[in-house]
């Protein structure tokens, strides 16, 4: 801004960003990106497969490229307001660069994991529909830009946040376009936890789906299962259990219907193919996620930690059977009987015992962090899907 650079560019890199930090989270970019990663062999150097281990960690890379645009977007409006000369134009221009900054300070105000976490409807409300937003504002802004130069045409043609805008508006579009309301076959497990039964779609190893009772509520993503093993009539499962207002409705009123968007999505889980032996742990609904090894032909070998409160009153005896289609002799841990209970020792003697390569950890993000963390500083390759994930 102190050398003189053109407003311009300030909106192109802001452009640039927000192409980033919305495409990385798109289903189809997301899908290459695992498979691409997912791909290396179990032949490759272990700080290698390490790495590339960590790319369910994109999360990290849309919350900075949105950041990174909001400081562009601030260099754009106040070089913008510095220079300004009143005008019809100038003055509409100047209304919408200051509406759109707004928006994107709001976006990334609700972002923070603090509020997301205790207003997670409103987070995901304001995401939602502040992008919305600032797409259709800033293709007005781009055009009143236009509109003061020579030839609209050539201002538009030779500006790249003109072609990165129709991207993003693509992208944004995409996944609505395969919005659909499709059946649910509800198995109620237990007070605290229900089964939802989908066949709309044939669903891989490692991904997942993002359903809502309204397309223009709430969504919630979860980690599917094959159904192949004991429930024939329908393809794939997601394990649901009391965490909020929506799992709780989920469990007290089983929805027979739900909407469904984009396509399934890989996930933490698919990038475990590329180590032969891993110990997955676990707790509570989290043994969800780790049912989709059950149908993998290229699955590690492993072992399974899972602690919860009473597993079979909670989850029944089909999902336990599933689990020891993982791990014949699973640790299980259960929390009435013995409390909780410090899952690193546990841990660190199956991980010499078996001698595993990594360990795959599916909790809440406290336990997460601190297991990933202990693990780590010992030299022990540890993965767990937190906040950026």
């Amino acid at each position: 801004m102190v050398k003189g650079t053109a407003p311009l560019d300030f909106v192109n890199a802001a452009a640039v960003n927000l192409a980033v930090c919305g495409l990385c989270r798109h289903p189809l970019v997301v899908n290459s990106l695992f498979l691409t990663f997912g791909s290396v062999p179990r032949s490759a150097p272990v700080r290698l497969r390490r790495l590339a281990c960590k790319i369910f960690h994109l999360g990290g890379v849309h919350s900075g490229a949105g950041v990174a645009s909001c400081v562009w977007y601030i260099g754009f409006a106040g070089l913008y307001t510095y220079h300004f000369v009143p005008s019809p134009a100038s003055i509409a221009v100047l209304v919408l660069v200051w509406f759109v900054l707004a928006l994107l300070l709001a976006i990334i105000t609700v972002a923070h994991p603090v509020f997301r976490a205790k207003y997670h409807d409103y987070f995901e409300l304001t995401h939602r529909f502040a992008n919305w937003a600032i797409l259709a504002l800033f293709w007005v802004l781009i055009f009143l830009l236009g509109a003061q130069e020579p030839s609209l045409s050539a201002f538009l043609i030779n500006l790249p946040a003109f072609w990165i805008l129709i991207i993003l508006t693509a992208a944004t579009i995409h996944p609505w376009l395969l919005l659909r309301r499709v059946p649910v076959k509800a198995e109620a497990l237990s007070p605290h936890a229900v089964r939802l039964h989908f066949s709309h779609a044939t669903v891989h190893f490692g991904q997942g789906i993002s359903v809502a009772r309204h397309p223009l509520g709430d969504w919630h993503s979860f980690a599917s299962f094959t159904d192949q093993f004991d429930a024939a009539d329908t393809k794939f499962s997601c394990l649901v259990s009391k965490a909020g207002d929506w799992t709780r409705q989920a469990i007290a009123q089983p929805p027979t219907r739900l909407w469904k968007r984009g396509v399934p999505t890989y996930g933490f889980g698919y990038v475990f193919r590329m180590f032969e032996r891993i110990i997955v742990v676990t707790t509570g609904s989290g043994i969800g996620p780790c049912l989709s090894f059950i149908e993998d032909p290229r699955r590690p070998d492993m072992r399974v930690v899972w602690q919860t409160k009473s597993p079979l009153k909670t989850y029944g005896q089909r999902t336990l059977d599933l689990v020891k289609r993982m791990d014949a002799e699973p640790v299980i841990i259960d929390t009435s009987v013995t409390g909780r209970v410090d899952m690193l020792p546990v841990v660190l003697r199956l991980y010499k015992e078996f001698g595993a390569d990594a360990v795959c950890v599916i909790s809440n993000p406290k336990m997460t962090r601190s297991l990933v963390y202990s693990l780590e500083t010992r030299g022990i390759a540890a993965y767990g899907p937190i906040f950026d994930s």
